[in-house]
């Protein structure tokens, strides 16, 4: 059977939270990396593929994309769906309208929409304006993100700079008309000639009318709080039966925190772990090429009394630091590539169970561990997921976004304290 929902992520732990969206929806879905095959599209409705791409060079995202969409064409995708951000993590210069260009050539398709608005977590769009919180976005704190600075909060503008195509905007006063106001906007822009629109998030009611709309677009684009809506569109159309529900199989093993991201959130995260736990901080300006060995066997050490964190973050100035001295890509690649050889030496270890902290070392650390498919666990919160490798000896993960989740989460995960 064809695929109904083939999605491709821009990063693993947002990937994932798509994901968990439609299984809570009742929808058979698989989660892959660019390592699956075609033999890994069974068994599912609908299957996300996590990239690695969202602060990629161009270039390099487009010719993932193609590689993910190549895989996805072979499951015969009756749509195909590009997440990203619900801070749309993309600056002039990003790649989100070149890989939205490669899509929409693949499919031929003449519209779609943009919307990484997620009100749950307070992130929305109104008249193009992405805000965070009450805030809008070149006024909050990811106006100094330092891989991607958001700083212009006009996203019509930002993706325009970003296609050949003509950007345009579908409004909130569109939504609270109904869908066939949508409809009417949707056919006025296609002919004036505008082949995206950035469509308005300002609420529930907005995405829900939104997806209502793009539900048989053949490609379509946003946060996974769009699709969300669509798999009780899919089951009034006869598309899919009734819910399906997913079991993961209990993992046992020692367990491990690696965590890349520098959000305050998980400084908290892993202080609160420390009162209990140990924790080892890298760093990265010491520029040790034996850090990874080092930490495995700190780690092998202390694994036998319980769960075990690993960070390479760091505080703003030690960032800015590391940043001058290695330059902003290649410090974070820096901090990637070392949590990921660290994963496979835990896994050597016995550690079966790991909390990864920060959507590009989740990323990295599922690269690094080569793995192809994952069952995925319902949604519980946002960026937050759980996911079980499908192999013989399965590895489960517990992907967080850096800025979100409790205080105690990963003794909670883990337990260990």
């Amino acid at each position: 059977m064809p695929l109904l929902f083939g999605a491709i992520a821009d990063d693993f732990t947002g990937g994932l939270e798509l994901a968990s969206m439609l299984v809570r929806g009742g929808i058979r879905t698989r989660m892959l990396t660019r390592f699956a095959t075609a033999e890994d599209l069974s068994e599912a409705d609908a299957v996300v593929v996590g990239l690695k791409t969202r602060v990629a060079p161009r270039d390099q995202a487009v010719r993932a994309f193609a590689q993910a969409a190549d895989l996805l064409a072979k499951g015969r995708a009756r749509q195909l769906f590009f997440k990203y951000c619900a801070t749309f993590d993309s600056t002039r210069h990003g790649n989100i309208g070149p890989c939205a260009d490669l899509l929409a050539d693949l499919l031929g398709a003449d519209f779609t929409a943009f919307c990484p608005a997620f009100p749950e977590v307070k992130r929305t769009v109104f008249q193009g304006h992405l805000f965070a919180f009450d805030q809008i976005i070149s006024e909050s704190p990811k106006r100094l993100d330092p891989l991607t600075p958001m700083r212009d909060p006009n996203l019509v503008r930002v993706l325009q700079q970003q296609t050949r195509h003509r950007v345009g905007l579908i409004r909130h006063e569109d939504f609270k008309a109904g869908v066939e106001a949508v409809c009417a906007r949707v056919e006025a822009l296609k002919a004036d000639g505008v082949r995206y629109a950035i469509a308005d998030g300002a609420d529930e009611d907005d995405l829900m009318g939104l997806a209502a709309v793009s539900a048989d677009w053949p490609l379509m684009t946003g946060g996974s709080s769009v699709a969300a809506y669509y798999p009780d569109l899919w089951r009034a159309q006869g598309l899919v039966g009734g819910k399906s529900s997913q079991t993961m199989p209990a993992v046992d093993g020692h367990a491990a925190v690696l965590a890349g991201s520098c959000a305050d959130r998980t400084w908290e995260q892993l202080e609160y772990f420390e009162r209990t736990r140990p924790v080892l901080r890298l760093d990265l300006a010491a520029g040790d090429p034996a850090a990874a060995e080092t930490a495995v066997a700190w780690a092998a050490a202390r694994l036998a009394s319980g769960p075990i964190a690993i960070t390479t973050a760091a505080r703003p100035d030690a960032v800015a630091a590391i940043q001058r001295r290695f330059g902003r890509r290649r410090a974070a690649h820096t901090a990637e590539q070392l949590l990921g050889r660290i994963a496979v030496g835990l896994r050597g270890l016995g550690v079966r169970r790991f909390v990864i902290a920060g959507g590009e070392t989740s990323g990295a650390v599922v690269e690094a561990l080569r793995i192809r498919a994952l069952a995925v666990g319902p949604y519980e919160a946002p960026g937050q997921s759980k996911a079980v490798t499908l192999q013989e000896e399965p590895l489960s993960f517990y992907l967080k976004s850096g800025k979100l989740g409790a205080v105690d989460m990963f003794q909670r995960v883990l337990g260990g304290g």
